[in-house]
């Protein structure tokens, strides 16, 4: 069996079969903003073209759509302190509902501007939507098996990034024979809808509510701070480096698929090839979920960023289908990176899970980051070489494995009071 997840001082209430409806309807929430997430790799190359920008300039978009995880995720820790996970679920698929709606005045007024402020609107609203949704679906259930249900959900959440680029590359690159700003309104548009029907079902269901379990001595928060607890701020860091990795490669495999002695694709054949890059990731998290029931999350952590380093220094010094399909499997390595890191880094926190995952989410700044580093290493050299960047990034997520996520100090005396509570 796996490590368990130690108690974090947060229970849900209910039955087990209305935790299992709770779970259900809640992947859909990981579903949602993982479709919005991957239409970026398509969005990038074709927002290149129509404003003729270059590989660091594209980055922005990137940098705006992940960059809003930073700003938004500590006041999003806060809110959901106030209203509760299931009215944070709905302020956040109403933000991106706003999100989506910008994107028709974009394209009209053909300003890139405009879209990266669409796209900060958008990403603010799944801010939301993940602060509520990773650490709802980890307490929601018995702690030993948080990292496979957390697994799990990610899977779906890989469902949605496998789809999402064929969604795109239909309806923005298929049968273009110009690049144009409008391809884009008639997509963001339909999914504007899809947010706002899914907040208005969330507004009638009955959810279980989660209740704090501790005793007033082990929830006093003022002698207590998520700086104290190092596995969370070591974590914090991994989730920055894992997402801006693999932020990193999903946004550069169709240009790098165009290059000559690559593939030689075309935008629209390219594009439709980010979703085997997804679907391995879906593939691994569906392995990853039954794996992490019998394995320590670490350890299969550790071997998964080791794996997805070869994958790339194979790609970089190799050409064509080599090139490609190794490049692509670094998706199937990075399947179980998030949700084993997240719930490695937001256990035994107690009150200050919500605060924990707020800053946990704010890591996922990485994804605005590390692209533009990427670019710019791809304006300087190649394209190819710029995949060295996110190859650093999963040597820190290796060592976080095999030592920055042990317990410390601060995370053993909270597991303790927890434990203490319980008898």
């Amino acid at each position: 069996m796996a490590g368990s997840i130690p108690n974090s001082g947060l229970s849900s209430t209910g039955a087990p079969s209305n935790r299992r409806f709770a779970f259900i309807v809640m992947t859909s929430l990981f579903f949602i903003w993982g479709f919005i997430t991957a239409l970026n790799d398509v969005l990038i190359p074709h927002l290149k073209a129509a404003f003729e920008l270059s590989y660091l300039e594209a980055g922005l978009v990137q940098f705006c759509f992940f960059g809003a995880y930073f700003v938004v995720s500590p006041f999003a820790g806060r809110l959901i302190e106030k209203v509760g996970f299931k009215k944070g679920v709905i302020f956040g698929l109403l933000g991106i509902a706003a999100g989506c709606c910008i994107f028709y005045p974009a394209a009209e007024l053909e300003i890139y501007f405009v879209f990266l402020f669409a796209l900060f609107v958008l990403a603010s609203g799944i801010t939301i939507l993940q602060v509520s949704a990773n650490p709802y679906v980890v307490i929601l259930g018995e702690a030993r098996t948080a990292a496979s249900r957390l697994n799990l959900a990610q899977a779906i959440n890989s469902l949605g990034h496998t789809l999402g680029p064929m969604f795109g590359a239909a309806l923005i690159f298929g049968g273009a024979a110009v690049v144009t700003a409008e391809a884009v309104q008639l997509p963001y548009i339909i999914l504007a809808g899809v947010a706002l029907a899914t907040a208005g079902i969330f507004t009638f269901l009955k959810l279980p509510v989660i209740e704090n379990t501790e005793t007033t001595s082990q929830s006093d928060t003022g002698n207590d701070s998520v700086w104290q607890h190092k596995r969370l701020v070591f974590g914090a860091i991994a989730i920055f480096m894992y997402v801006g990795a693999e932020v990193s490669v999903g946004s550069y495999l169709v240009n790098y698929f165009a290059e000559s002695h690559i593939m030689s694709m075309n935008n629209y054949e390219a594009s439709k090839m980010i979703s085997y890059y997804w679907g391995a990731a879906l593939i691994g998290r569906f392995i990853g979920a039954a794996l992490t029931y019998f394995i320590k999350p670490n350890i299969i952590l550790a071997v998964n960023s080791v794996l997805a380093i070869a994958c790339i220094f194979m790609s970089v010094s190799s050409e064509g289908p080599v090139a490609m399909w190794t490049i692509l499997a670094v998706g199937l390595f990075n399947s179980i990176m998030f949700p084993t890191i997240f719930s490695l880094a937001i256990t035994g926190l107690g009150k200050l899970t919500s605060r924990g995952s707020g800053l946990l989410v704010q890591g996922i700044v990485g994804g605005a980051l590390l692209p533009l580093l990427q670019g710019l290493v791809a304006d300087l050299s190649s394209v190819q070489m710029s995949f060295l960047v996110p190859a650093c990034a999963y040597i820190y997520i290796s060592w976080y494995a095999l030592s920055g996520s042990k317990t410390d100090a601060a995370d053993t005396a909270a597991i303790n009071q927890a434990e203490e509570q319980k008898v």
